[in-house]
Protein backbone atom coordinates (compact mmCIF):
# COMPACT_ATOMS: atom_id res chain seq x y z
CA UNK A 1 0.00 0.00 0.00
CA UNK A 2 3.00 2.45 0.44
CA UNK A 3 5.27 1.61 -2.10
CA UNK A 4 6.41 4.21 -4.70
CA UNK A 5 4.32 3.31 -8.55
CA UNK A 6 7.36 4.37 -10.58
CA UNK A 7 10.61 3.11 -10.70
CA UNK A 8 13.72 5.43 -9.43
CA UNK A 9 17.35 4.91 -10.53
CA UNK A 10 18.83 7.82 -8.71
CA UNK A 11 20.12 6.69 -5.53
CA UNK A 12 19.52 10.48 -4.12
CA UNK A 13 16.53 11.04 -5.03
CA UNK A 14 15.08 7.73 -3.46
CA UNK A 15 16.68 9.00 -0.51
CA UNK A 16 14.63 12.11 -0.54
CA UNK A 17 11.86 10.21 -0.69
CA UNK A 18 11.68 7.74 1.73
CA UNK A 19 12.87 10.87 3.66
CA UNK A 20 9.72 12.49 3.06
CA UNK A 21 7.65 9.14 3.30
CA UNK A 22 9.15 8.60 6.74
CA UNK A 23 8.41 12.13 8.25
CA UNK A 24 4.97 12.07 6.95
CA UNK A 25 3.85 8.69 8.73
CA UNK A 26 6.00 9.66 12.00
CA UNK A 27 3.93 13.07 12.13
CA UNK A 28 1.00 11.49 11.67
CA UNK A 29 1.15 9.30 14.30
CA UNK A 30 1.08 6.08 12.75
CA UNK A 31 2.25 3.07 14.70
CA UNK A 32 2.63 -0.78 14.21
CA UNK A 33 0.28 -3.11 15.63
CA UNK A 34 2.37 -6.41 16.51
CA UNK A 35 -0.32 -9.22 16.05
CA UNK A 36 2.53 -11.57 18.22
CA UNK A 37 5.30 -11.21 21.33
CA UNK A 38 8.32 -11.52 21.38
CA UNK A 39 8.30 -15.06 22.79
CA UNK A 40 5.66 -16.06 20.05
CA UNK A 41 8.05 -14.91 17.63
CA UNK A 42 10.65 -16.92 19.45
CA UNK A 43 8.71 -19.92 19.14
CA UNK A 44 7.57 -19.33 15.49
CA UNK A 45 11.37 -18.80 14.45
CA UNK A 46 13.18 -20.53 16.85
CA UNK A 47 15.87 -21.13 14.58
CA UNK A 48 16.13 -17.99 13.26
CA UNK A 49 16.05 -16.00 16.74
CA UNK A 50 17.18 -17.85 19.34
CA UNK A 51 17.07 -16.68 22.86
CA UNK A 52 20.06 -14.81 23.84
CA UNK A 53 22.63 -16.32 26.46
CA UNK A 54 23.18 -13.52 29.36
CA UNK A 55 27.03 -13.49 30.15
CA UNK A 56 27.70 -14.63 33.44
CA UNK A 57 30.74 -12.59 35.20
Amino acid sequence: RQCLDRRIDNRDLLKSEVDAWERRRTESGAQIRWMFSTDQARKKMAKSYPIPLLNES
